[in-house]
């Protein structure tokens, strides 16, 4: 596999092992506790936890992973093309092979009813901008991409603003803004078809000039703010998109903490703010059993001791199944859900079956998952990560012969860390099965 997707593919002389092998074994572990979140319910509910979230778990270990590596590796790169070209090649092959298998058995498995059937949908899916305009995923799991999106739209802005170190300030800003929001605001303040449209149209015309150079810094900021206006106007759920930013910044200044360049302060600032960021909405709206304080805060406090555990075994070897899981775990995180819809409705309700025969199938369904995700990333991730890899080196000798994509100062240095990093977000959790629940 090639060097620069796999922790685990490096040569052993490499120092970025390590470092990369528990990034991949924190994937790993928030991979399988997403997979776990939407398989209990449906198939051994008895042991679904509820004193913690697994889905929401996942995520904040996703979130926090991403927040560490992805400004760093667009630090030590100083390439902004390349970087999106990465991205590009990264998530969309598999995320558009996924959306053409749900929809190609939409006759057997209806579209969920939350995809609007009109053109603001293709507008959605093409920029990822799902959750953050209110439209439904074609694929349960896609809502996470939203902000991952979002994230990487306000980095390019700082990076290419020279504001990318205030990594602290803005985890405790976004924070804070999550606990503000959270009082005033349960739902998307505008609504409608259009901020799909509109957000689509600046996406495409923003992204154009950060990859082509025409006015790359107005474009980038122009981007940005569209991807925080969106967040705070037309977002299913306005005070978690700020959340996740805070959460996400949070990572970043926990590695410039470990690079002596920042404290640890602001991320318990952070963290103080996040974990009474629900309070509001679930007194106002009530029926979101994960985030009721106890719930919620336990579930960040679980989240943040992996990864504080990640960061002291960094050093160390590390299992190698979970570090495979971590390698496999976009297409584990993005396959997952459609292939256990499909093996309910082949199967039936296994809810009300005996023990045994839930746990069996269970097994068989995880064997499912996993072969599928392994198949996935061997025969999509892999290949288009290659094909971006040579795109983008084409692109950088073209810079270097008049492009000004790089930061100026940033050297040409291959980045070992950039185009591993963090498409994958786990799934859709926001949502309590009951008995009399269906799957959507």
């Amino acid at each position: 596999m090639p060097s620069v997707t796999s922790a685990s593919a490096l040569p052993v002389a490499d120092a970025a092992v390590p470092r990369l092998a528990w990034l991949d074994a924190l994937r790993g572990i928030g991979a399988l506790a997403v997979v776990m979140e939407h398989l209990l319910p449906w198939f051994v509910p008895a042991l679904r936890p509820y004193w913690f979230s697994l889905g929401i778990y996942g995520i904040l270990v996703f979130f926090l992973v991403s927040g560490y590596i992805i400004p760093a590796s667009l630090e030590r790169h100083g390439d902004v093309r390349a970087f999106w070209i990465s991205r590009f090649f990264r998530l969309y092959p598999l995320y558009l092979a996924v959306i053409a298998l749900v929809l190609a058995l939409a006759w057997w498995v209806p579209v969920r009813a939350e995809v609007p059937r009109d053109g603001s949908a293709v507008a959605a899916h093409a920029t990822m901008l799902l959750d953050v305009v209110s439209v439904g995923g074609v694929a349960d799991t896609m809502w996470t991409l939203s902000y991952e999106m979002v994230f990487y739209l306000v980095v390019t802005a700082l990076f290419l603003t020279r504001g990318h170190e205030r990594s602290g300030l803005l985890a405790m800003v976004f924070a804070g803004a999550a606990v503000v929001v959270g009082l005033v605001a349960s739902g998307a303040v505008l609504r409608g078809g259009w901020p799909a449209y509109v957000s689509c149209a600046v996406f495409a015309v923003g992204l154009a000039g950060v990859l082509l150079g025409r006015l790359r810094t107005v474009a980038a900021c122009a981007l940005g703010l569209m991807a925080v206006a969106s967040l705070l106007l037309t977002s299913r759920i306005p005070w978690l998109g700020m959340a996740v930013l805070g959460v996400m910044f949070a990572g970043t200044a926990i590695h410039r903490w470990e690079r002596g360049t920042g404290g640890l302060w602001p991320v318990a600032v952070t963290a103080a703010l996040v974990a009474i960021a629900p309070a509001p909405l679930w007194a106002v709206e009530g029926g979101w059993w994960w985030a009721q304080a106890d719930v919620w805060i336990t579930t960040m406090v679980l989240a943040g001791a992996t990864f504080a555990g990640g960061m002291a075994l960094r050093g160390r070897r590390l299992p190698r199944l979970l570090v495979w899981f971590g390698l496999i775990s976009y297409s584990l995180y993005l396959v997952h859900h459609p292939l256990l819809k499909y093996f309910v409705q082949l199967g039936g309700d296994l809810r009300l079956a005996a023990l045994p025969y839930q746990l069996g199938t269970a097994a068989l369904a995880v064997a499912l998952v996993v072969g599928v995700s392994a198949l996935t990333y061997r025969y999509v991730e892999r290949p288009m990560q290659a094909l971006g890899r040579r795109v983008s080196r084409r692109c950088r000798d073209g810079g270097e012969r008049g492009g000004d994509a790089r930061m100026a100062g940033q050297g040409t240095r291959d980045d070992r860390v950039l185009g591993h990093e963090e498409g994958q977000m786990p799934d859709r959790v926001g949502d309590h099965v009951g008995q009399g629940d269906v799957l959507r």
